[in-house]
C-alpha cells in the first residue's frame, strides 16, 4: 500500500474534512487538548464541508478545516507546510474572526463560545521553545494562572516529534507519527492498528482508492510545495550571505572612523580597511 501524505492540503483535507471523518476529527481533538472521561468530544459539526478542491497551479500552502462540538466549542484545525511571511498573524487573524462571527449585530456577547485555533507546521516555529506542543492563551501580566479562556492558540510543531513506533504510547504520539510518517510508509504500523480512527485516516489516505487525476493533483502539489521550500531555502542563504557581507563592509567603517579619530585622511583609512569605490561613496553618504 501507499498512502497520500497528510501534511498536504489536498490528503489534509480528504483524511479530516469529509463527511466520513468525524470518528477521526473526534479522536484527533481529544488527543490534541489531553481530553479524557467524562469530557472527552463526542460529537463534531464540520462546518461548510465540501469535497477537496483541485489543485491549479500556486494555491495557499495551508488549509482549515473548521469544526464545532456538542458543547458549542468551535476549532479551527490548520496544517502549514510552509513559513510564509504573516503566518502568525494571519492564524490570530482567522481565530479572532472565527470568535467574532459567532454573532450577528444585535446579538448578545454572552452568546460567544470558545475558539480554539489548532495549527500543525512541518517546521519548528518556536526554537526557544522544546515542546512539540504549544499553547497560548490571554493571561493576567500579575498572574499567570488567571487566563480568558474563549481564545486559544495550539500550536503542533512536527519537526520536533521524534518518537519512532517503538516509543509511541498515548493516542496523540500515534496520530502526530501518522501525521509526520504517513505519505513514506507502505502498510499501517502495528503500534497504530490498535486505534480504530487512525486505521480509518489511513483507509482514506490510500493512493488505491484514488482516481487517476486525484493522484495527479496530489503529485503536483507536492512537487509545489518541494519547489517552494526550495526557494525558501535558496533566499534564506542568499539572504545569510548579504548580511555576512553587510557585516564585513560595517567592520570596515569601523576601522575607518577608528583611523580617522587617529588623525588620519579619509583617503589613508579608506586604502587601509580595503574599501572599493563603491563603499566610499556608500561612506561619503
Amino acid at each position: 500500500m501507499r498512502f497520500l501524505n497528510p501534511k498536504t492540503d489536498f490528503a489534509f483535507k480528504k483524511i479530516f474534512g469529509s463527511e466520513t471523518s468525524r470518528d477521526i476529527l473526534i479522536s484527533f481533538l481529544n488527543a490534541i487538548l489531553g481530553l479524557d472521561h467524562p469530557y472527552l468530544i463526542q460529537e463534531v459539526d464540520i462546518l461548510d464541508p465540501y469535497l477537496a478542491p483541485k489543485i491549479k497551479g500556486i494555491k495557499d500552502t495551508y488549509l482549515d478545516i473548521r469544526v464545532r462540538d456538542e458543547n458549542g466549542r468551535s476549532y479551527i484545525i490548520e496544517m502549514q507546510v510552509l513559513n510564509v511571511a504573516g503566518f502568525e498573524k494571519r492564524v490570530l487573524y482567522n481565530a479572532c474572526k472565527a470568535y467574532v462571527n459567532q454573532i450577528g449585530r444585535g446579538e448578545h456577547y454572552t452568546e460567544l463560545s470558545e475558539v480554539i485555533a489548532i495549527t500543525i507546521t512541518d517546521f519548528v516555529m518556536f526554537e526557544e521553545l522544546a515542546g512539540v506542543q504549544n499553547r497560548f492563551r490571554l493571561r493576567a501580566e500579575e498572574n499567570p494562572e488567571i487566563y480568558h479562556g474563549d481564545l486559544e492558540l495550539i500550536f503542533v510543531e512536527l519537526p520536533k516529534f521524534r518518537k519512532t513506533e517503538e516509543l509511541l504510547e498515548s493516542v496523540y504520539d500515534k496520530w502526530l507519527y501518522f501525521l509526520k510518517t504517513a505519505g513514506d510508509l507502505k502498510a499501517i504500523p502495528l503500534k497504530l492498528s490498535d486505534e480504530q480512527a487512525i486505521v480509518h485516516a489511513f483507509e482514506i489516505a490510500n493512493k488505491a482508492g484514488l482516481t487517476e487525476e486525484e493522484l495527479e493533483d496530489q503529485e503536483r502539489r507536492e512537487i509545489y510545495i518541494q519547489d517552494q521550500r526550495g526557494a525558501l531555502q535558496l533566499a534564506e542563504s542568499r539572504g545569510m550571505e548579504k548580511g555576512i557581507e553587510k557585516g564585513k563592509f560595517e567592520g570596515k567603517l569601523e576601522v575607518v572612523r577608528r583611523m580617522l579619530e587617529k588623525g588620519m585622511t579619509m583617503e589613508e583609512a579608506v586604502e587601509l580597511a580595503g574599501l572599493s569605490a563603491d563603499e566610499v561613496r556608500e561612506l561619503e553618504k
